[in-house]
Protein backbone atom coordinates (compact mmCIF):
# COMPACT_ATOMS: atom_id res chain seq x y z
CA UNK A 1 0.00 0.00 0.00
CA UNK A 2 1.49 3.47 -1.07
CA UNK A 3 1.69 5.37 2.13
CA UNK A 4 -0.04 8.72 2.70
CA UNK A 5 1.73 11.85 0.86
CA UNK A 6 3.41 14.01 3.72
CA UNK A 7 1.56 16.82 3.11
CA UNK A 8 -1.85 15.04 2.52
CA UNK A 9 -4.92 17.09 4.43
CA UNK A 10 -5.34 14.48 7.23
CA UNK A 11 -1.64 15.19 7.85
CA UNK A 12 -2.50 18.96 7.92
CA UNK A 13 -5.10 18.45 10.07
CA UNK A 14 -3.36 16.59 12.51
CA UNK A 15 -0.63 19.14 12.60
CA UNK A 16 -2.88 21.98 13.20
CA UNK A 17 -4.61 20.09 15.66
CA UNK A 18 -1.37 19.38 17.44
CA UNK A 19 -0.26 23.37 17.85
CA UNK A 20 -3.73 24.20 19.05
CA UNK A 21 -3.74 21.86 21.74
CA UNK A 22 -0.44 22.66 22.49
CA UNK A 23 -1.33 26.46 22.77
CA UNK A 24 -4.54 25.50 24.99
CA UNK A 25 -1.99 23.24 27.21
CA UNK A 26 0.40 26.49 27.63
CA UNK A 27 -2.97 28.84 28.62
CA UNK A 28 -4.17 26.80 31.26
CA UNK A 29 -0.84 25.93 32.91
CA UNK A 30 -0.46 29.35 33.78
CA UNK A 31 -3.82 30.19 34.37
CA UNK A 32 -3.42 27.69 37.10
CA UNK A 33 -0.85 29.18 38.40
CA UNK A 34 -2.40 32.74 38.97
CA UNK A 35 -5.73 30.91 40.45
CA UNK A 36 -4.30 28.40 42.40
CA UNK A 37 -5.52 25.65 40.96
CA UNK A 38 -5.11 21.90 42.62
CA UNK A 39 -3.06 20.00 40.88
CA UNK A 40 -5.56 17.19 40.03
CA UNK A 41 -7.85 20.17 37.82
CA UNK A 42 -4.71 21.24 36.40
CA UNK A 43 -4.41 17.74 35.14
CA UNK A 44 -7.29 17.18 34.03
CA UNK A 45 -7.23 20.83 32.23
CA UNK A 46 -3.93 19.71 30.25
CA UNK A 47 -5.94 16.71 29.36
CA UNK A 48 -8.76 18.89 27.47
CA UNK A 49 -8.18 19.37 23.75
CA UNK A 50 -9.15 23.05 22.51
CA UNK A 51 -12.48 21.97 21.49
CA UNK A 52 -13.24 21.31 25.40
CA UNK A 53 -13.31 17.34 24.66
CA UNK A 54 -12.93 14.96 27.45
CA UNK A 55 -9.18 12.97 28.19
CA UNK A 56 -9.00 9.11 27.13
CA UNK A 57 -9.86 7.30 29.83
CA UNK A 58 -12.38 8.57 32.85
CA UNK A 59 -13.49 6.38 36.00
CA UNK A 60 -16.27 3.93 35.80
CA UNK A 61 -19.56 4.47 37.64
CA UNK A 62 -19.97 3.00 40.46
CA UNK A 63 -16.95 0.46 40.43
CA UNK A 64 -15.74 -1.17 43.31
CA UNK A 65 -11.79 -0.33 42.68
CA UNK A 66 -11.21 3.15 43.40
CA UNK A 67 -8.72 3.10 40.81
CA UNK A 68 -10.64 1.51 37.81
CA UNK A 69 -11.09 3.54 34.79
CA UNK A 70 -12.76 2.70 31.61
CA UNK A 71 -12.24 4.41 27.94
CA UNK A 72 -13.79 7.05 26.66
CA UNK A 73 -15.54 5.08 24.16
CA UNK A 74 -18.37 3.67 26.61
CA UNK A 75 -19.18 7.91 27.19
CA UNK A 76 -19.06 8.36 23.79
CA UNK A 77 -22.07 5.71 23.20
CA UNK A 78 -23.71 6.96 25.95
CA UNK A 79 -26.53 9.68 25.68
CA UNK A 80 -27.91 12.00 28.00
CA UNK A 81 -31.32 14.25 27.46
CA UNK A 82 -30.30 18.10 29.27
CA UNK A 83 -33.90 20.07 29.46
CA UNK A 84 -33.87 23.89 30.37
CA UNK A 85 -36.16 27.01 30.58
CA UNK A 86 -35.95 30.28 31.63
CA UNK A 87 -37.25 32.31 34.59
CA UNK A 88 -39.65 31.02 36.96
CA UNK A 89 -41.17 33.89 39.37
CA UNK A 90 -44.19 32.58 41.24
CA UNK A 91 -45.94 35.46 43.34
CA UNK A 92 -48.34 33.48 45.27
CA UNK A 93 -47.72 33.76 49.09
CA UNK A 94 -50.80 31.56 49.89
CA UNK A 95 -50.31 28.88 47.51
CA UNK A 96 -53.36 29.02 45.65
CA UNK A 97 -52.28 29.31 42.32
CA UNK A 98 -53.73 27.00 39.70
CA UNK A 99 -51.56 23.74 37.91
CA UNK A 100 -48.75 26.27 36.81
CA UNK A 101 -47.41 23.13 34.49
CA UNK A 102 -49.87 21.06 33.35
CA UNK A 103 -50.11 22.55 29.57
CA UNK A 104 -45.88 21.82 29.11
CA UNK A 105 -45.15 18.73 31.13
CA UNK A 106 -44.22 16.11 28.11
CA UNK A 107 -41.82 18.69 26.68
CA UNK A 108 -40.15 19.14 30.36
CA UNK A 109 -39.21 14.99 30.28
CA UNK A 110 -35.28 14.55 30.55
CA UNK A 111 -32.60 12.77 32.18
CA UNK A 112 -31.64 16.76 33.74
CA UNK A 113 -34.23 19.12 33.67
CA UNK A 114 -33.20 22.72 34.69
CA UNK A 115 -35.11 25.56 35.88
CA UNK A 116 -34.05 29.28 37.15
CA UNK A 117 -35.91 29.70 40.48
CA UNK A 118 -36.69 33.39 40.83
CA UNK A 119 -37.67 34.33 44.38
CA UNK A 120 -38.00 32.31 47.45
CA UNK A 121 -40.10 29.30 48.75
CA UNK A 122 -40.86 30.65 52.29
CA UNK A 123 -43.55 31.87 54.32
CA UNK A 124 -41.03 33.62 56.69
CA UNK A 125 -38.34 36.40 56.04
CA UNK A 126 -38.62 40.29 55.86
CA UNK A 127 -39.53 41.84 52.00
CA UNK A 128 -36.38 43.14 50.59
CA UNK A 129 -38.94 45.87 49.21
CA UNK A 130 -40.07 46.74 53.16
CA UNK A 131 -36.23 47.02 54.07
CA UNK A 132 -35.86 49.35 50.90
CA UNK A 133 -38.88 51.46 50.91
CA UNK A 134 -39.43 51.52 47.46
CA UNK A 135 -42.57 51.53 45.40
CA UNK A 136 -40.44 50.33 42.13
CA UNK A 137 -39.20 47.00 44.06
CA UNK A 138 -40.58 43.78 43.06
CA UNK A 139 -40.15 40.63 45.84
CA UNK A 140 -41.62 37.11 45.02
CA UNK A 141 -42.40 34.03 47.14
CA UNK A 142 -44.19 31.17 47.19
CA UNK A 143 -45.25 28.44 49.96
CA UNK A 144 -42.26 25.68 50.40
CA UNK A 145 -44.49 23.17 49.12
CA UNK A 146 -44.18 25.09 45.49
CA UNK A 147 -40.91 22.26 45.54
CA UNK A 148 -42.58 19.46 45.17
CA UNK A 149 -45.20 20.85 42.41
CA UNK A 150 -41.74 22.11 40.04
CA UNK A 151 -40.35 18.79 41.01
CA UNK A 152 -43.29 16.40 40.00
CA UNK A 153 -43.33 19.18 36.64
CA UNK A 154 -40.33 17.11 36.09
CA UNK A 155 -37.34 19.38 37.21
CA UNK A 156 -34.77 17.65 38.51
CA UNK A 157 -32.30 20.98 39.16
CA UNK A 158 -33.26 24.78 40.52
CA UNK A 159 -30.39 27.55 39.90
CA UNK A 160 -30.59 30.14 42.93
CA UNK A 161 -28.32 32.03 41.20
CA UNK A 162 -29.95 34.94 40.48
CA UNK A 163 -31.45 38.76 41.67
CA UNK A 164 -34.42 37.84 43.55
CA UNK A 165 -32.93 34.49 45.42
CA UNK A 166 -32.38 36.96 48.04
CA UNK A 167 -36.06 38.76 48.42
CA UNK A 168 -37.12 37.50 51.35
CA UNK A 169 -33.73 37.70 52.79
CA UNK A 170 -31.21 34.95 54.94
CA UNK A 171 -34.50 33.09 56.16
CA UNK A 172 -35.99 33.36 52.98
CA UNK A 173 -33.06 31.63 51.12
CA UNK A 174 -32.54 29.44 54.05
CA UNK A 175 -36.23 27.72 53.46
CA UNK A 176 -35.89 27.46 49.78
CA UNK A 177 -32.80 25.30 49.83
CA UNK A 178 -34.63 23.31 52.57
CA UNK A 179 -37.25 23.44 50.32
CA UNK A 180 -35.75 21.94 47.20
CA UNK A 181 -33.64 19.69 49.23
CA UNK A 182 -36.83 18.03 50.74
CA UNK A 183 -38.56 17.57 47.33
CA UNK A 184 -35.46 16.02 46.33
CA UNK A 185 -34.21 18.92 43.75
CA UNK A 186 -30.40 19.31 42.66
CA UNK A 187 -29.16 23.07 43.37
CA UNK A 188 -27.15 25.32 41.68
CA UNK A 189 -25.56 28.90 42.37
CA UNK A 190 -25.14 28.57 46.09
CA UNK A 191 -22.71 26.66 48.40
CA UNK A 192 -19.42 25.28 47.66
CA UNK A 193 -19.46 22.83 45.56
CA UNK A 194 -22.04 21.76 43.12
CA UNK A 195 -23.39 18.04 42.80
CA UNK A 196 -22.09 15.74 40.73
CA UNK A 197 -25.33 13.67 39.50
CA UNK A 198 -25.45 10.21 37.67
CA UNK A 199 -26.78 9.87 34.71
CA UNK A 200 -26.98 6.30 32.87
CA UNK A 201 -23.50 6.10 33.95
CA UNK A 202 -22.97 9.55 33.06
CA UNK A 203 -21.82 12.05 35.78
CA UNK A 204 -23.43 15.79 35.03
CA UNK A 205 -22.51 18.59 37.21
CA UNK A 206 -24.61 22.06 36.61
CA UNK A 207 -23.20 25.56 37.71
CA UNK A 208 -25.48 28.54 38.19
CA UNK A 209 -23.82 32.19 38.20
CA UNK A 210 -25.02 35.81 38.15
CA UNK A 211 -23.56 39.16 38.80
CA UNK A 212 -22.99 39.94 42.04
CA UNK A 213 -24.08 37.05 43.23
CA UNK A 214 -21.76 35.77 46.66
CA UNK A 215 -19.62 32.94 45.50
CA UNK A 216 -20.91 32.45 41.95
CA UNK A 217 -20.28 36.16 40.34
CA UNK A 218 -20.02 35.57 36.81
CA UNK A 219 -18.10 39.07 36.52
CA UNK A 220 -14.98 37.27 38.07
CA UNK A 221 -13.80 35.64 35.27
CA UNK A 222 -10.97 33.81 37.47
CA UNK A 223 -14.06 32.12 39.63
CA UNK A 224 -15.66 31.33 36.59
CA UNK A 225 -12.87 29.53 35.26
CA UNK A 226 -11.35 27.91 38.50
CA UNK A 227 -15.25 26.68 39.09
CA UNK A 228 -15.78 25.26 35.99
CA UNK A 229 -12.57 23.49 35.79
CA UNK A 230 -13.09 21.95 39.15
CA UNK A 231 -16.77 20.86 38.02
CA UNK A 232 -15.11 19.22 34.75
CA UNK A 233 -12.75 17.50 36.74
CA UNK A 234 -15.99 15.39 38.31
CA UNK A 235 -18.19 15.15 35.52
CA UNK A 236 -18.55 14.02 32.23
CA UNK A 237 -20.94 16.49 31.24
CA UNK A 238 -20.83 19.78 32.83
CA UNK A 239 -23.82 22.94 32.27
CA UNK A 240 -23.43 26.14 33.12
CA UNK A 241 -25.89 28.53 33.16
CA UNK A 242 -26.19 32.31 33.67
CA UNK A 243 -29.04 35.18 35.06
CA UNK A 244 -27.33 37.98 33.13
CA UNK A 245 -27.44 40.72 30.81
CA UNK A 246 -29.76 43.63 30.74
CA UNK A 247 -34.39 43.17 30.93
CA UNK A 248 -37.43 43.69 29.02
CA UNK A 249 -38.34 44.65 25.64
CA UNK A 250 -35.39 46.25 23.86
CA UNK A 251 -32.89 43.99 25.17
CA UNK A 252 -33.22 41.22 22.62
CA UNK A 253 -30.17 41.94 20.81
CA UNK A 254 -26.94 40.11 23.02
CA UNK A 255 -24.17 43.32 23.76
CA UNK A 256 -20.30 43.20 23.48
CA UNK A 257 -18.99 43.94 26.56
CA UNK A 258 -20.45 44.92 30.26
CA UNK A 259 -24.37 45.17 30.04
CA UNK A 260 -26.01 47.95 32.28
CA UNK A 261 -29.85 48.01 33.67
CA UNK A 262 -31.18 50.67 35.93
CA UNK A 263 -27.49 51.73 36.19
CA UNK A 264 -26.47 48.26 37.44
CA UNK A 265 -23.95 46.17 35.94
CA UNK A 266 -25.31 43.04 34.42
CA UNK A 267 -22.42 41.37 33.26
CA UNK A 268 -20.52 40.68 29.88
CA UNK A 269 -22.04 37.64 28.83
CA UNK A 270 -20.38 37.03 25.63
CA UNK A 271 -16.58 36.61 27.80
CA UNK A 272 -18.52 34.81 30.64
CA UNK A 273 -20.20 32.33 28.13
CA UNK A 274 -16.85 32.27 26.10
CA UNK A 275 -14.77 31.31 29.22
CA UNK A 276 -16.69 28.95 30.74
CA UNK A 277 -16.55 26.75 27.61
CA UNK A 278 -13.24 27.52 27.39
CA UNK A 279 -13.06 25.66 30.64
CA UNK A 280 -14.34 22.70 29.84
CA UNK A 281 -18.47 23.67 29.96
CA UNK A 282 -20.45 21.55 27.37
CA UNK A 283 -23.47 23.57 27.40
CA UNK A 284 -24.30 27.37 28.59
CA UNK A 285 -27.83 28.27 29.63
CA UNK A 286 -29.27 32.27 29.90
CA UNK A 287 -31.99 33.91 31.18
CA UNK A 288 -32.70 37.20 33.04
CA UNK A 289 -33.25 39.33 30.05
CA UNK A 290 -36.99 38.54 30.68
CA UNK A 291 -36.50 38.22 26.41
CA UNK A 292 -35.35 35.60 23.87
CA UNK A 293 -31.91 36.03 22.84
CA UNK A 294 -30.06 34.41 19.82
CA UNK A 295 -27.75 31.09 20.48
CA UNK A 296 -24.49 30.90 19.32
CA UNK A 297 -21.78 27.95 18.68
CA UNK A 298 -18.56 28.21 20.13
CA UNK A 299 -15.93 25.78 19.65
CA UNK A 300 -18.92 23.03 19.10
CA UNK A 301 -20.28 23.92 22.06
CA UNK A 302 -24.37 25.76 22.13
CA UNK A 303 -24.60 28.91 24.08
CA UNK A 304 -28.21 29.92 24.84
CA UNK A 305 -27.93 33.64 25.67
CA UNK A 306 -31.89 33.91 27.13
CA UNK A 307 -34.80 31.57 27.20
CA UNK A 308 -36.95 34.46 28.23
CA UNK A 309 -39.77 34.22 30.53
CA UNK A 310 -40.96 30.24 31.44
CA UNK A 311 -43.61 31.03 34.18
CA UNK A 312 -44.55 34.39 35.89
CA UNK A 313 -47.93 33.56 37.69
CA UNK A 314 -48.68 37.31 38.98
CA UNK A 315 -45.04 38.29 38.79
CA UNK A 316 -43.73 38.46 34.55
CA UNK A 317 -45.74 40.00 32.17
CA UNK A 318 -47.77 38.23 29.59
CA UNK A 319 -47.88 40.66 26.67
CA UNK A 320 -45.18 41.66 23.78
CA UNK A 321 -41.80 40.04 23.69
CA UNK A 322 -41.66 38.96 27.19
CA UNK A 323 -44.58 36.35 26.25
CA UNK A 324 -42.61 34.50 23.84
CA UNK A 325 -39.86 31.78 25.21
CA UNK A 326 -38.88 28.14 24.58
CA UNK A 327 -37.86 24.98 26.52
CA UNK A 328 -34.15 23.95 25.32
CA UNK A 329 -34.10 20.42 24.71
CA UNK A 330 -30.44 19.05 24.12
CA UNK A 331 -29.43 15.32 23.68
CA UNK A 332 -25.26 15.01 24.28
CA UNK A 333 -23.33 12.74 24.03
CA UNK A 334 -21.45 10.96 27.75
CA UNK A 335 -18.16 13.06 26.51
CA UNK A 336 -19.87 16.38 26.18
CA UNK A 337 -20.38 16.21 22.41
CA UNK A 338 -23.62 17.30 20.61
CA UNK A 339 -26.08 14.95 19.11
CA UNK A 340 -28.99 16.85 18.81
CA UNK A 341 -31.30 19.93 20.37
CA UNK A 342 -34.77 21.56 19.39
CA UNK A 343 -36.62 24.79 20.53
CA UNK A 344 -40.22 23.95 22.19
CA UNK A 345 -41.88 26.58 21.45
CA UNK A 346 -43.46 28.65 24.67
CA UNK A 347 -46.14 31.44 25.29
CA UNK A 348 -47.68 32.96 28.90
CA UNK A 349 -51.31 33.31 29.08
CA UNK A 350 -52.66 35.45 32.00
CA UNK A 351 -51.37 35.13 34.79
CA UNK A 352 -48.63 34.15 33.68
CA UNK A 353 -49.04 30.38 32.95
CA UNK A 354 -46.74 28.82 30.22
CA UNK A 355 -48.56 26.69 27.22
CA UNK A 356 -47.02 25.53 24.25
CA UNK A 357 -47.14 28.04 21.34
CA UNK A 358 -49.14 26.39 18.23
CA UNK A 359 -47.92 29.53 16.15
CA UNK A 360 -44.25 28.22 17.25
CA UNK A 361 -43.21 32.78 17.52
CA UNK A 362 -40.07 31.74 19.14
CA UNK A 363 -38.20 29.66 16.14
CA UNK A 364 -38.53 33.05 13.92
CA UNK A 365 -37.02 34.72 16.92
CA UNK A 366 -33.88 33.03 18.08
CA UNK A 367 -33.29 32.17 14.12
CA UNK A 368 -33.45 36.20 13.48
CA UNK A 369 -31.33 37.23 16.59
CA UNK A 370 -28.89 34.35 16.23
CA UNK A 371 -28.06 35.45 12.36
CA UNK A 372 -27.63 38.85 13.16
CA UNK A 373 -25.60 39.28 16.16
CA UNK A 374 -23.44 36.16 15.75
CA UNK A 375 -23.30 35.73 11.91
CA UNK A 376 -21.92 32.77 11.00
CA UNK A 377 -21.51 30.90 14.24
CA UNK A 378 -25.13 31.71 14.73
CA UNK A 379 -27.21 28.31 15.22
CA UNK A 380 -29.73 27.36 12.68
CA UNK A 381 -33.06 27.38 13.55
CA UNK A 382 -35.67 24.92 11.27
CA UNK A 383 -38.93 25.63 11.01
CA UNK A 384 -39.92 22.83 13.24
CA UNK A 385 -37.30 24.06 15.97
CA UNK A 386 -34.41 21.74 15.66
CA UNK A 387 -31.19 23.63 16.52
CA UNK A 388 -28.18 22.74 13.93
CA UNK A 389 -25.07 24.10 13.89
CA UNK A 390 -23.06 26.53 11.47
CA UNK A 391 -21.88 25.20 8.03
CA UNK A 392 -18.93 23.54 8.26
CA UNK A 393 -16.60 26.37 7.03
CA UNK A 394 -18.28 28.54 9.85
CA UNK A 395 -17.54 26.27 13.01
Amino acid sequence: MTPAPRHSSDALRARREARRRAIRRRRLAALAVVVGLPAAVVGFALAHDDRGARPVERRSRGSPDANAWRPSAALARARVTIVATGDIAVNDPAGTAPPLFANVRAALRGEVVIGNLEGALTTGGESKCERRRSTNCFAFRAPPHYARVLRRAGFTVLTLANNHSGDFGAQGRAETVAALRAARLGGAGYGERPPVNRVGGVRVAVLGFAPGHAGWDLRSPLDVTKRVLDAAARADVVVVTMHAGAEGPGSEHVQRGDEVFLGESRGDVVAFAHAAVEAGADLVVGHGPHVLRGMEWYRRRLIAYSLGNFAGYRSLATAGPARVSGILRVTLRGDGRWVRGRLVPIRLVKPGIPVLDEAEEAHGIVRRLSREDFHRRGARVTRDGRILRPAKSAR
